[in-house]
């Protein structure tokens, strides 16, 4: 990491000493408590909209998943990516010489969270734990923060709670809750307890320490608890792990050994599975996705595997300390999970070969034993706030007029509980439901009750039911989500209003007139359901829930026939413009070759695309295509068309892609 100069970043944390020091109370305009990636860009919006800014980090780790291992995005669909968390992205991609990155390592996500934190030269306290806010009928006047045993006290106009366990919104006494609603309480299906197949074991894994003795007791991490109705509440909550960075790279390599505490007993359920379904391959076990210069990110994968199933029910509520000890445990079950892939020889031979190729980066995390700094707490506590999100919100059968950003990820949920059913161990909870496109998350489900509190802003554990959650809970949405947050509270200064008397569509206007912050020509997108700026011809049929948007249409190119779709942008600023086409070479009868014609009303240039070299890299089934730049001028007379001509196979219309070089 490179060492930051003092005048541009002030990173603040004081010295134990003997005893309790106090100092007087600082004065900001808006307080960010939690330096995750929503956290910065919430801070940045902020200060760079002009307002004195703190972002207080109760740890010492900046950009929390995004730069804690979480290397391959869930996107959903790039439509609901937007402003500053596009912009996150775009820098990404600049660094890995692309349009956008969302496949990336650790470091370099760090590396740009503090450039912005440089950029608007943010105030900065790290280590520093949240004790006790002071709220006055429903305004917060400030909050005491300790780091050692120095205790400082943040006044502020507006607060904003963006770390992912929701515990400025706690100290405030905001209605919360933690766990799985009954289906009934909003009417949904699959909320509460779900035994279904999904990272499952198979049939016939046997539960007990001596197998059909249930007098021996169970293995380590089944739990005795019963088996509860379908879709009853509880308090569980799903999984957590660390998203887990190695590289193959002898280069860089630091050996697996074996942690402190280990205990092989932990993994006999490994062992039992593979028994009943044997491993390929390691990423049968492992989820491996591979990032830029041979390094991983691995998450869970199957019956088995990094989530340390019903051992996180004390997180949310947990004080510093013993999620401190709750944080170890995860740690250092994964680390003798990899361990004993590598070395256990009751393991199968070919797995423990490929385990042994891999190693900790010694260029990541060197501050920290080369190893992520944060879990991955995909779930904590969730506000009760103005309005609740729901599966219907997800299905588009409810949908708001507030919206402040979108979401567009699966209902997702990893497992909850590993218990015993009809003699046999079982997973229960995990849920992975789509078939839905994107659809807007509320400002009210942002937003605290009026009557708990008018001045803080919750934008990660944000007003949703749990399976709901388990859609908007994705790292673009969260920035998404907290530059509007931030946008909020410097209206609500400026106009000198309540949180909730903020004019909507002022603050939408506000972020697309000026998405980056910085002053810059935003980005013009023509997307296919753009009807006033999108006209076809020919036979094209309509495809949902994927590409870029809503939906997007393919036609196939016939000897006689001529079908196409053009896209007319408006352009206000006149200029050189590139210009991009989203594509989706993976369709299976996607076309080798594809024409698209540029023309600016005056000057027409043909462009020939080749399928062989696009390159989709990540969770998503299309990418930008750069056509090339082109000179614009102002008004609707330039467009871009893409025509069956001189293709064979099926082509797509979806959307254009126009960015202003400077």
């Amino acid at each position: 990491m490179r060492r930051l100069k003092k005048s541009l970043i002030i990173l603040t944390i004081f010295t134990t000493a003997l005893t309790t020091r106090t100092y007087a109370a600082d004065e900001y305009d808006i307080c960010v408590y939690g330096a995750t990636s929503a956290g910065v860009i919430a801070a940045y919006t902020a200060k760079m909209m002009g307002k004195s800014v703190v972002l207080i980090e109760p740890g010492n780790h900046i950009g929390g998943l995004s730069s804690g291992g979480l290397g391959m995005t869930d996107i959903g669909n790039k439509y609901v990516v937007s402003g500053l968390a596009l912009d996150f992205y775009r820098r990404m991609g600049t660094h890995y010489g692309r349009l956008e990155s969302w496949t990336f390592e650790p470091h370099v996500a760090k590396d740009i969270f503090l450039q912005y934190i440089r950029e608007a030269k943010i105030k900065v306290l790290l280590q520093h734990q949240l004790t006790s806010v002071l709220k006055t009928n429903r305004l917060i006047n400030s909050i005491t923060v300790i780091s050692g045993k120095t205790t400082i006290t943040i006044n502020a106009k507006m607060f904003i709670d963006c770390t992912y366990e929701g515990d400025l919104m706690a100290k405030a006494g905001i209605s919360y809750t933690v766990g799985r609603e009954a289906n009934s309480q909003y009417k949904e299906n699959w909320n509460g307890v779900q035994l279904l197949n999904k990272h499952q074991f198979p049939e016939g894994v046997d539960p007990y320490k001596t197998p059909g003795q249930p007098a021996s007791g169970l293995l380590w991490g089944i739990s005795p608890a019963p088996l509860a109705g379908r879709g009853s509440a509880d308090k569980k909550v799903q999984a957590y792990n660390f998203r887990i960075c190695l590289t193959n790279n002898p280069a860089n390599r630091i050996e697996i050994t074996r942690p402190g505490g280990y205990d092989s007993s932990r993994y006999e359920l490994l062992l039992r599975l593979l028994e009943k379904k044997p491993a390929p391959n390691l990423n049968a076990i492992l989820k491996m996705d591979k990032m830029p210069n041979n390094k991983t990110d691995i998450n869970n994968n199957g019956g088995f595997s990094t989530d340390m199933i019903g051992m996180n029910y004390d997180y949310p509520d947990a004080d510093y300390q013993q999620r401190k000890i709750i944080v170890k445990r995860h740690e250092d079950y994964i680390k003798g999970l990899l361990y004993f892939v590598g070395h256990d020889e009751r393991m199968p031979a070919p797995l423990r070969k490929e385990m042994l190729q891999w190693g900790y980066p010694t260029d990541e995390y060197p501050d920290n034993g080369n190893w992520s700094p944060q879990m991955y707490v995909r779930e904590a506590r969730r506000m009760v706030g103005e309005y609740v999100m729901t599966q219907a919100n997800c299905q588009g059968k409810a949908i708001v007029h507030d919206g402040i950003g979108m979401a567009a990820y699966t209902m997702d949920s990893h497992n909850c509980q590993r218990i015993v059913d009809s003699g046999m161990v079982k997973n229960e909870g995990d849920v992975q439901v789509g078939g839905f496109g994107p659809y807007p998350v509320s400002y009210r489900a942002i937003l605290p009750r009026s009557t708990e509190c008018t001045n803080l802003l919750v934008p990660v554990c944000l007003s949703a039911s749990h399976i709901a959650y388990g859609s908007i809970r994705m790292e673009p949405v969260f920035m998404v989500l907290a530059q509007s947050a931030a946008t909020a509270a410097v209206m609500a200064i400026n106009h000198k209003t309540p949180l909730h008397e903020v004019n909507i569509n002022e603050l939408r206007q506000l972020i697309n007139k000026d998405p980056l912050v910085n002053g810059s020509t935003p980005d013009i997108v023509v997307d296919n359901a753009d009807t006033a700026s999108v006209s076809m011809t020919g036979d094209w049929q309509k495809q949902k829930n994927d590409g870029y948007g809503p939906d997007y249409f393919v036609t196939v190119a016939e000897t006689g026939k001529k079908s196409t779709m053009t896209f007319r942008p408006v352009i206000t600023t006149p200029g050189n413009y590139a210009v991009y086409v989203y594509t989706m070479p993976g369709r299976k009868n996607a076309a080798e070759t594809m024409q698209w014609t540029v023309s600016d009303g005056r000057e027409t240039k043909q462009v020939t695309v080749q399928r062989a070299n696009i390159q989709v890299v990540g969770q998503t089934s299309g990418e930008w295509h750069l056509l090339g730049h082109f000179n614009l001028t102002r008004g609707s007379n330039n467009t871009v068309e893409i025509s069956t001509l001189y293709a064979s196979g099926e082509i797509t219309g979806d959307a254009v892609l126009f960015r202003k070089n400077n």
